[in-house]
């Protein structure tokens, strides 16, 4: 069964396709994959899993072409990006 495995990180963005066995999981996909080799950082007892967006339990059972994403934390402070503009919104000068 071919499935993806995918994870993006401000450095890299790994995208791996593979054939898993019928039946496969989330967790065996994505160590049948090597991304854990390949980004060491991947922590999956902390970070959550999904597929096509939708957080799943590592425990899930893939379907033919499920592509396996592995979510890292957001970190930045959406008030440190906050545009100049949106502090005179109100202001018809």
């Amino acid at each position: 069964m071919n499935v993806g495995v995918a994870y993006a990180d401000m450095r890299q963005q790994v995208w791996l396709r593979l054939e898993v066995p019928e039946g496969s999981t989330v967790k065996e996909a994505i160590e049948l994959s090597g991304i854990l080799t390949k980004v060491p950082s991947i922590d999956l007892d902390s970070q959550k899993v999904g597929i096509y967006g939708k957080t799943t339990k590592l425990s899930a059972v893939l379907q033919e072409h499920d592509r396996v994403e592995i979510y890292r934390e957001i970190i930045a402070n959406p008030d440190d990006y906050k545009d100049d503009d949106d502090e005179d919104e109100d202001d018809d000068d």
